[in-house]
């Protein structure tokens, strides 16, 4: 299920820059990349325009505008929905159904209001339709555990493709290192919906040699 080898692909043609809204994406074929879907009620989209209007448009600009989102986002506002067991159970199995099939998962983890993830498309599918297949199945699962209606993650995903292993591993690192970033554990492996926790059990159960 999880693929921690980073296996850098060139980009398939056709696919390249475009824009949905507030956030740029980028559609790298078969590369690896980081994604984060957010609560629609943990980043306001007047912050987000705030921001985009007081950096710059360079990378130095994109960095700090993303900075500023991963912030805002740890400080836990909104709903938090993502905190309840029942949730975050039902946001891996989302995570888990295509894992292998459509894409290779590497990296996750379940924050109160949002959810990094790092995969790479398989061969023919593109990251929009993974976005949209996790998305539409855990909001709609999700309402109906927590008896409400309505929107429940926000339209617009966050997403970065990954340069290098060097990134690559980074990324894992950060993904894995959110809780203790954000406060809510001492140790990766602590934090019940990620990778860190998984990996820490299934080494616990390996046979003694």
């Amino acid at each position: 299920m999880l693929n921690h080898n980073f296996q850098p692909k060139g980009l398939r043609s056709g696919l390249g820059w475009y824009d949905r809204g507030y956030i740029p994406h980028f559609e790298a074929g078969e590369t690896a990349q980081f994604l984060t879907f957010r609560l629609f009620d943990s980043l306001p989209a007047a912050v987000v325009e705030k921001w985009r209007e007081e950096t710059d448009a360079d990378e130095a600009g994109r960095v700090k505008f993303r900075k500023n989102i991963e912030n805002y986002l740890d400080k836990g506002f909104g709903s938090c929905f993502l905190k309840d067991a029942r949730i975050g159970e039902l946001i891996e199995d989302g995570l888990f159904f295509h894992a292998g099939s459509k894409y290779e998962l590497a990296a996750w983890v379940v924050m109160p209001n949002h959810l990094h993830f790092l995969a790479t498309p398989r061969a023919g599918v593109e990251l929009a339709e993974i976005a949209h297949s996790i998305k539409s199945y855990t909001a709609h699962e999700a309402n109906k555990l927590l008896r409400r209606r309505g929107q429940f993650w926000q339209h617009e995903p966050f997403d970065r493709y990954i340069r290098s292993r060097r990134h690559y591993a980074n990324v894992v690192r950060y993904i894995e290192n959110n809780p203790v970033k954000a406060r809510l554990c001492e140790s990766a492996a602590e934090w019940r919906f990620s990778s860190a926790y998984y990996k820490a059990q299934a080494k616990s159960e390996e046979p003694i040699k």
